[in-house]
């Protein structure tokens, strides 16, 4: 069976692209997000990730965690749109560095479990997953975890064994963003 190595952004995504891909290959996670804000936001996933870990004997590494360089990668895009030109950069950051880990370590492919929210881009997750691939010359499995109620699914099974489920993408713009929203919602 390939060894697949899955790029996860937090435990309740990825317990759907567990359930979905384990069939076909030998998954093992790779928590990799530079991106999110504050640090100790980071630390309540990455929490999150062993707590599942630990309940379906799923074996995950964690990626490394500079906040500085992610910073400075989307400098100029900070006032872009969820699913603009900063998420682009964000998503290729975490992707690429997936495909170098999964050739470092003699993975037959690679996979993300970003295609399951319904505010992610699968065709643009799908195409950087692909440009990474050919770049470190892995291969890049495409999903769309989505589909079949994919998102309703990791809901039910985040409940089913207690993860944190946070309400926002994960990096300070996209917390902002969120919490204009909700202070500019009628009382």
């Amino acid at each position: 069976m390939k060894r697949l190595l899955l790029h996860i952004c937090c435990a309740p995504d990825a317990t759907v692209g567990i359930e979905r891909l384990s069939p076909d290959f030998e998954v093992e996670g790779f928590y990799c997000n530079p991106n999110i804000h504050p640090a100790e936001e980071y630390r309540r996933r990455l929490d999150g990730m062993r707590d599942l870990s630990n309940l379906v004997q799923f074996p995950f590494t964690e990626g490394e965690y500079d906040i500085n360089a992610w910073f400075q990668a989307v400098r100029g895009q900070e006032n872009e749109p969820e699913k603009g030109l900063r998420c682009e950069i964000c998503i290729g950051r975490r992707l690429r560095s997936t495909a170098a880990t999964a050739r470092e370590n003699r993975f037959d492919a690679f996979a993300t479990v970003l295609t399951i929210s319904p505010k992610k881009d699968a065709a643009l997750i799908n195409r950087l997953g692909t440009l990474a691939g050919e770049e470190f010359g892995v291969e890049y499995v495409p999903t769309d975890l989505k589909k079949k109620e994919g998102f309703k699914r990791s809901v039910e099974l985040s409940r089913e064994y207690g993860l944190y489920r946070q309400d926002y993408c994960g990096c300070e713009f996209s917390k902002r963003k969120k919490s204009e929203s909700r202070n500019q919602e009628p009382e």
